[in-house]
């Protein structure tokens, strides 16, 4: 676990899979065949709580949907990429635009689409549900299944391995 705080502490930008990472996975549709998800409320507060410790986020997804564009938007995450056929070229893009390394990003993926960033950058995590090829590739698998909390795992331990995660939490008692 020692290593994982000390990568976690250097993440400056945090970069997420939406489907079965922000979401359980589950893709509904309506009778009109509009597609709706469900995203976990504590998540999303982890994620400002991240952000307001100066640590960045973005989501890099496979698929281009407005529902996600949307969740992105109440969010106020930094950058968005939807659609993405090559996540690779969208990390290169968003490292480019922030000037960071691939060694102060964190990504958060599930299945083997996600791969290309998991290799590559200084944190990689993966929900439980993720297969084994995904798995065997990350330094952390979260406890919390996917849109299920695992979300707010990894920034609640991002916060603790920087140490702004007490500070946070007495604002809240204060």
């Amino acid at each position: 676990m020692r290593m994982i705080s000390e990568q976690a502490r250097k993440v400056k930008l945090l970069i997420m899979d939406v489907d079965g990472v922000m979401t359980d996975g589950r893709i509904y549709y309506n009778a009109q065949g509009e597609e709706s998800k469900s995203f976990y409320v504590q998540d999303g507060l982890g994620l400002r709580l991240l952000q307001s410790t100066g640590v960045q986020l973005a989501i890099i997804s496979g698929r281009a949907d407005r529902c996600v564009e949307h969740r992105a938007k109440a969010l106020k995450i930094d950058h968005y990429y939807g659609g993405v056929h090559d996540k690779k070229v969208a990390l290169a893009d968003v490292l480019k635009k922030t000037g960071l390394t691939a060694e102060q990003c964190a990504f958060i993926g599930d299945d083997l689409i996600d791969l290309p960033i998991l290799t590559r950058v200084g944190l990689a995590v993966a929900v439980p549900e993720a297969p084994p090829q995904v798995r065997q590739h990350c330094h952390y698998v979260t406890g919390n299944p996917g849109g299920h909390g695992a979300v707010r795992e990894l920034t609640e331990m991002i916060m603790q391995a920087q140490g702004t995660f007490d500070a946070i939490v007495n604002g809240y008692l204060e």
